[in-house]
């Protein structure tokens, strides 16, 4: 037999609202569109300037269309929205190559991420590795025919998701 915690007393939920926090009222999570999944942006005002209200929404905001992305890409074309983002940002270059470093700032992922992520697209044939002639430590993404390919087929589906969730 086990025995129940008492650290944490259970609290009634009969009175409150699906999705809403007990001790504030406001929601908790944002709800979900039925059709995606994805979570909907939530308007809330905290008063003159309503600046955490305005920084909740775009935070809510950026998960739905991440979410919606995601989805998309994944069920279209087989990739995650950070290889197509790697992708992308590799065409937009219209150079040879893209130093690793610079590629991790410029869409916001970690060193770390960016590496699984460029391994996962190498070991489709998406893009290549090479060293830095000059600074062996350097190194940089060129993109393969194959993933200009990937990346022309995903593009329009990107445009679609970012004019369906952002208009």
């Amino acid at each position: 037999m086990t025995k129940a915690s008492t650290a944490f007393p259970a609290h009634s939920t009969d009175a409150v609202a699906p999705n809403t926090a007990l001790s504030t009222g406001l929601p908790s999570v944002a709800p979900s569109d039925t059709d995606t999944g994805c979570p909907v942006p939530t308007v809330r005002n905290d008063g003159p300037g309503g600046l955490v209200g305005e920084w909740r929404d775009l935070l809510a905001r950026h998960a739905a269309v991440s979410c919606a992305l995601e989805k998309d890409l994944q069920r279209e074309h087989h990739i995650g929205l950070s290889e197509f983002e790697t992708l992308d940002r590799l065409v937009d270059a219209s150079c040879d190559s893209y130093r690793m470093s610079d590629l991790a700032h410029d869409i916001h992922l970690s060193q770390s991420a960016l590496s699984r992520t460029v391994a996962r697209l190498e070991r489709d044939g998406l893009v290549d590795r090479t060293l830095c002639t000059e600074d062996r430590r350097a190194i940089y993404v060129c993109l393969t025919d194959k993933g200009r390919a990937v990346h022309t087929a995903a593009a329009p589906t990107h445009r679609d998701v970012l004019e369906r969730t952002l208009h």
